[in-house]
């Protein structure tokens, strides 16, 4: 027994000896981990929100239209000879674009002229009894009955030559409807018919579309509540109105790039749209490059009503994660708060934020993407701040860890 008591003490030594480095070197490392609470606070660059003079700006919705626009369709009924246009280009007014088979229109002009012929030789014989008779009247050769018959009889072929004067002139119309020509100067858009096509006036067979596309409009749509919120600020007096033909608009192109001219408002639609609620309104643009085209999605920025008091923050301290938008803000107490934002329009490195902020509060900057929501850090001013806003966060009481 004594042996076995020896054997168990000596292997407890030994198994003690074995473990006390591992259990050293665990309580070193544990004392040199340091604990959240002893961490320093993360240092952050914040900018304090103020309200600044900014453009009361709206961004709508649009789509490109034409100022006008001229649907050729066929006023004959014919094949089609010849296209006498390249599609693509801009035409002056009255230009020819198509060549329908004019044979038929030809003989029926020739028809209608020997008809006239024929009519204007009757009316002449008619005309000549009745000088004839003038005088034979008066010495009673002729009988008053006589030459009634015969004035009415001249009268007639008189009606006979305007009704085959109407007839050439018809007959010419359709000849020259045969050459079918753009009633606007515009660019004429692809041949909706090839050579050798049979069209109608019946029909109205649509043969191609010319636009005119300078200038040209951008139609939007708003709506009927924003633009009821809109007269109820004007009414108040927190917007004040500006003349329709005042009001400046620029193009934000689907690329996302700045359209270089702009335009001016030039028409407010009073109706309602009962199907989407919207009302609509319409801004014209000089296009001398022809960049704009018909149907094409555009964004506009309508300039309101002058300038407002509003918000703008810097676009590095907005994150945007699928289309909804947030910032980062520093508490009274030093921790970091997420909060989502409705923003407005885009430039100059910054967003104007129409609602989820309010002056005074301190907004990160630079270094939200380090911090998580409760977390403690060092707010320091942004150096690109203004003034006002670095004396204020300076003001600003310091966050201490806890």
């Amino acid at each position: 027994m004594l042996c076995s008591a020896f054997r168990l003490r000596s292997r407890a030594v030994s198994l003690l000896i074995t473990g006390l480095p591992l259990l050293l070197a665990a309580c070193n490392d544990r004392q040199q981990t340091p604990t959240a609470a002893s961490m320093p606070p993360v240092p952050v660059l914040v900018e304090t929100v103020s309200t600044i003079p900014v453009a009361d700006v709206v961004e709508l919705p649009g789509r490109i239209e034409a100022v006008r626009t001229a649907e050729i369709r066929a006023r004959v009924d014919g094949i089609v000879e010849r296209t006498l246009y390249q599609e693509g280009t801009d035409l002056p007014a009255n230009a020819p674009l198509f060549q329908i088979d004019a044979s038929d229109y030809r003989a029926q002009l020739q028809q209608a002229q020997a008809a006239l012929t024929r009519a204007t030789a009757v009316r002449d014989n008619a005309a000549s009894v009745v000088e004839r008779f003038k005088p034979l009247v008066g010495r009673h050769a002729v009988s008053a009955q006589e030459y009634d018959a015969a004035l009415a009889t001249m009268q007639q072929a008189q009606a006979n030559v305007s009704d085959a004067q109407a007839a050439v002139s018809l007959a010419q119309l359709r000849l020259d409807r045969c050459i079918v020509r753009t009633p606007i100067a515009g660019r004429a858009g692809r041949a909706l018919v090839t050579e050798g096509a049979l069209v109608s006036a019946g029909a109205a067979t649509l043969l191609t579309q010319v636009n005119q596309l300078t200038p040209i409009n951008a139609v939007f749509t708003q709506s009927n509540t924003a633009m009821l919120d809109v007269e109820q600020q004007i009414q108040s007096g927190a917007r004040k109105p500006t003349s329709m033909k005042h009001v400046e608009v620029q193009l934000i192109l689907s690329n996302g790039q700045v359209y270089n001219e702009r335009g001016f408002l030039d028409f407010a639609d009073l109706v309602v749209d009962p199907s989407t609620g919207t009302q609509t309104v319409r801004a014209q643009f000089a296009n001398p490059d022809r960049t704009l085209l018909p149907g094409q999605f555009v964004r506009g920025r309508i300039s309101a009503a002058g300038t407002l008091q509003g918000i703008r923050i810097p676009e590095r301290a907005v994150q945007l994660d699928n289309g909804i938008a947030s910032v980062a803000l520093v508490a009274d107490d030093g921790t970091v708060v997420r909060r989502n934002v409705d923003l407005g329009e885009q430039g100059e490195g910054r967003w104007t934020v129409r609602d989820g902020l309010k002056p005074g509060e301190r907004l990160i900057v630079d270094g939200w993407q380090k911090v998580q929501p409760g977390q403690h850090v060092d707010a320091r001013p942004a150096p690109d701040a203004s003034p006002a806003a670095q004396s204020a966060v300076s003001a600003a009481p310091a966050s201490t860890a806890h």
